[in-house]
């Protein structure tokens, strides 16, 4: 008989973190979901709060965790840019001693360790699609590096204990997710496009709305993660988890007004400072090393999307 591995997922009450726990529980694991609730919500967690498996601890990471675990998942971080830049030395810090401190935690009892890293490590970028191996046209003073120069502190954080402390390490860089429990105001572009269509608004554009995106459905990339913590201890990543399918932000507007069938109108307002104009995944690794690859249609995913935001309307 198999022993119940003991899972940590902080940010596990997130939009990712609650289907990852989610799934974790489904596959027969005990879970401890922790989370500070700054962007996650108990609401995510409803579901899972009345089994014997599952534990909810609200604990932000900055602070030092003493649990005894096999694995952890470090997906604890705001994601967006209205929430990382609400308090950026606090999203820094979330970031950095974070990581410092579950690293820490993992070494002590001797688990796996996950880090829930972001495409945002290769900033502006001027390879097109972006490999693993590109190391980025990051501005680590503009008011996106909080999030963008946490993640790759992190990354560094994760391999020097690896190669320090022989910690066993998984780094996955996480491109544009969307899927059901997005926050409504995280401002990202699938939730504001749908809750603007939902409302009848007019649907804002930043730029021309030329700017590319790759979007990959949630349980797409949670499939991603287990396949990346089960590999071997040999395979670190980082790996690229994300679709690399692009479309120009202005036609993800149109296909959300018609699968709505609301009147929203387009506007366009002046592009943000730092904001990348195209961002797409190169998932070579993925496929050869985890066997993964998106799966999920757009039209079928944005479809559940909407159906989940139309409770917020």
């Amino acid at each position: 008989m198999q022993l119940r591995k003991r899972v940590l997922v902080t940010g596990g009450a997130g939009f990712l973190g609650s289907h990852l726990c989610e799934r974790l529980i489904a596959a027969g694991n005990d879970v401890l979901c922790v989370d500070n609730y700054f962007t996650g919500t108990k609401d995510n967690i409803a579901g899972l709060l009345k089994d014997n498996h599952f534990e909810a601890m609200r604990q932000d990471v900055t602070f030092p965790l003493y649990v005894e675990v096999d694995e952890i998942f470090n997906l604890a971080c705001p994601a967006s840019p209205i929430h990382y830049q609400f308090d950026p030395v606090a999203t820094t810090k979330t970031s950095v001693h974070g990581a410092i401190n579950m690293l820490g935690l993992a070494k002590r009892v001797k688990a796996k360790i996950m880090q829930a890293s972001t495409s945002e490590v290769y900033g502006d970028p001027i390879e097109h699609p972006q490999t693993e191996s590109y190391r980025g046209n990051v501005n680590p003073v503009g008011p996106r590096a909080c999030y963008d120069e946490g993640k790759r502190c992190a990354e560094t954080l994760f391999f020097d204990y690896h190669r320090q402390h022989r910690v066993r390490i998984k780094v996955a860089r996480i491109f544009n997710t969307y899927g059901p429990r997005m926050h409504p105001n995280d401002g990202r572009v699938v939730s504001n496009f749908v809750l603007q269509a939902l409302r009848g608004q007019p649907i804002t554009l930043y730029g021309s709305g030329s700017q590319t995106r790759a979007f990959c459905y949630v349980d797409d990339l949670i499939e991603g993660f287990l396949r990346l913590m089960a590999t071997g201890d040999d395979f670190t990543g980082p790996v690229n988890l994300g679709n690399p399918m692009e479309i120009p932000v202005k036609e993800l507007a149109e296909r959300i007004i018609k699968l709505t069938g609301s009147s929203s109108t387009l506007i366009y307002k002046p592009l943000p400072q730092d904001d990348p104009t195209q961002r797409c995944p190169d998932i070579t690794l993925a496929k050869s090393k985890l066997g993964w690859e998106p799966t999920v249609p757009l039209e079928t995913g944005l479809k559940r999307t909407i159906d989940y935001f139309r409770a917020f309307v």
